[in-house]
């Protein structure tokens, strides 16, 4: 059986949810791939390890589809401090506020997979979109304008634009033949969730050391979610501590402005990697989020720019059917790229030079480093260029972050 659309998304997460949702009461007849639906979600459950933090862009473009009031339906936390140091949080530590900037926050933390569930709702609420899942990509067959799609089950199905949106590791972007640079950090990331002894914070922090950044990020209620980057024999470690060992770790290197820990819920570990396609598009294909780009999440911009992306090519596709304009064709899919590729790029180098600068101990550069922190505590004007480059509000933003 086969079924002809004109995009076929590739990953119902979300970036492809998004991108799928932006493209909802168009004319185009959308379809989205997704190997299985996530859990429901029920405010008992707890927290889980995998979150994110929203940036206002992300939240307004979340707003723009409809979906961010099933994220507020369900949880999330906003915070209206930001706070990193190195070796003093007293002396030498910026601190960003969003009253600064006149928002009553810089952002939310919020769990993927309510993200992805808001989404959801969305797509099955529109009649030009098909969510197909649980469903497996089991063939591509890629040509220009007009790819197919077979899944394990034997349907197949045929799309003017096809994109990725399928991740890092995007079967779409190999079939198509795009390469990619990469290289993997030195670090990697352990995530705790945990339970604090005080009530629900507004601020997240950052603290550097030698091996890698501690980072606290608050969640609803007496819950936070805890990063700890380290190298990967010392990650593996502490992956294999019994809990009461690893509590013990969490309270001897974290600093003081961690508070006490109730307890330890469960913990998860990931490698970091920087990646990056050597093109966004080819003839009616394009990559967006991951599958394009993979930075390190010391920041937490990677969903953030993956939303941007989706929103972009939302944005170039829409106006190419106004125009009546082929949507499969590089004359209009080189418009995103061009959108998106230096920002994204600028902010990947951003976060190269962040590892390069913290991740060491070497003595004049640590000097270097809290001087600098301290002088950017004090700098108003450049807290306020870093809060706006953060929250998402710098640059040639798509219409449907502003």
């Amino acid at each position: 059986m086969q079924s002809s659309y004109d995009v076929v998304i590739v990953g119902g997460g979300m970036v492809g949810g998004t991108l799928a949702c932006a493209l909802g009461h168009t004319s185009l007849k959308v379809a989205v791939i997704e190997t299985q639906l996530p859990a429901p979600f029920n405010s008992t459950q707890e927290h889980d390890l995998r979150v994110s933090a929203l940036s206002i862009a992300s939240e307004n473009i979340l707003k723009s589809i409809n979906a961010w009031q099933g994220v507020l339906d369900r949880r999330e936390c906003p915070y209206r401090r930001m706070k990193v140091w190195e070796a003093s949080e007293e002396h030498a530590a910026t601190l960003f506020d969003s009253l600064n900037l006149q928002y009553d926050h810089l952002g939310h933390i919020v769990e993927n997979r309510i993200i992805q569930l808001a989404l959801i709702d969305q797509m099955k609420a529109l009649d030009n979109v098909d969510l197909i899942t649980p469903a497996k990509t089991k063939r591509i067959d890629y040509s220009s304008g007009s790819s197919i799609i077979e899944l394990e089950d034997g349907r197949q199905l045929v799309g003017r634009l096809l994109v990725a949106a399928d991740g890092g590791e995007s079967r779409v972007r190999q079939a198509v033949g795009i390469g990619v640079h990469k290289w993997d950090y030195e670090q990697q990331a352990l995530v705790a969730s945990v339970v604090t002894a005080y009530p629900q914070e507004d601020i997240t922090w950052q603290q550097f050391t030698p091996t890698g950044p501690l980072a606290f990020l608050p969640l609803s209620g007496k819950r936070a979610s805890l990063v700890w980057y380290n190298t990967p024999a010392e990650v593996k470690r502490l992956m294999r501590c019994s809990d009461d060992q690893f509590m013990s770790e969490l309270v001897n290197e974290f600093p003081e402005a961690l508070g006490s820990i109730d307890s330890l819920l469960a913990r998860g570990s990931f490698p970091l990697r920087r990646q990056h396609a050597q093109q966004y598009v080819k003839d009616g294909v394009a990559l967006v989020g991951d599958a394009a780009h993979m930075i390190h999440p010391l920041a937490g911009q990677g969903v953030n720019i993956g939303l941007l992306d989706a929103a972009a090519l939302a944005e170039v596709l829409i106006n190419a059917v106004a125009n009546g304009d082929d949507i499969s064709t590089m004359a209009v899919l080189t418009q995103y790229e061009k959108q998106r590729r230096k920002h994204n790029l600028v902010m990947m180098q951003a976060m190269d030079l962040f590892y390069r600068m913290f991740s060491n101990d070497v003595l004049p550069l640590k000097l270097l480093r809290n001087v600098g922190l301290g002088v950017a505590g004090k700098a108003f004007p450049l807290k306020r260029k870093v809060m706006s480059f953060a929250m998402g509000l710098e640059g040639n933003l798509p219409t449907l972050a502003k």
